[in-house]
């Protein structure tokens, strides 16, 4: 079983062609967007996605308005924002509006490796939480 299934949205094709190699080395699936509309396209798609890698600066809809249309549309899905031109005021913008870390661009693979376990871990004990309270729900209602 893979670490995680990852989704790296950026729209330098070089990056995320390099990054979902050294990734998929790393026991990591990869599916990739080259925009925020692209990905929210495949996060509607594909509901196994744990983790969504997202770079901030891209033209058209940026991270952080991908970001705020993620949270809307996909409440439990956690995002670690990647940026190479950060700010403060956007990396407290990003974890305002719910990302689960920040990391800056280039960034240390064994890093970016824990942050992406630790996220994919949390969102599987969403899940799981949420599946018990249906479970107690339906036993509830046979008693």
């Amino acid at each position: 079983m893979a670490i995680a299934n990852v989704l790296l949205v950026d729209d330098e094709v070089p990056f995320v062609e390099a990054m979902a190699r050294r990734l998929n080395k790393r026991d990591v699936n990869i599916a990739t967007a080259f925009s925020g509309a692209e990905a929210l396209d495949v996060l509607g798609e594909d509901t196994g996605i744990e983790v969504v890698i997202l770079d901030v600066k891209m033209p058209g809809m940026d991270g952080i308005e991908t970001l705020s249309e993620i949270r809307k549309k996909f409440p439990l899905q956690e995002v670690i924002m990647l940026t190479g031109h950060a700010t403060v005021e956007t990396g407290i913008e990003g974890m305002k509006l719910g990302a689960f870390d920040y990391l800056m661009k280039p960034c240390d693979m064994d890093v970016l490796m824990e942050k992406v376990k630790e996220a994919s871990a949390k969102k599987r004990r969403h899940e799981e939480k949420i599946i018990e309270a249906r479970m107690k729900e339906i036993t509830s209602r046979r008693a």
